[in-house]
């Protein structure tokens, strides 16, 4: 029996659980982005935003 279905369903297992926290982490710093009160801290997490979108700042 060939081991290659096990290893492409696992690859896939942890490229959907990577897909996953990454968007949750985007999410997240989004959310503080918009929400938060001190204006030291919107900054930041714009910026961290700007690093995981992987966008150039304008």
């Amino acid at each position: 029996m060939s081991v290659l279905p096990s290893v492409l369903h696992d690859g896939a297992a942890l490229a959907a659980a990577t897909g996953l926290t990454y968007a949750g982490a985007v999410v997240t710093v989004a959310a503080v982005s918009v929400l938060s009160r001190s204006p030291e801290r919107r900054r930041d997490a714009r910026a961290t935003l700007t690093i995981l979108m992987r966008r150039r700042p304008r």
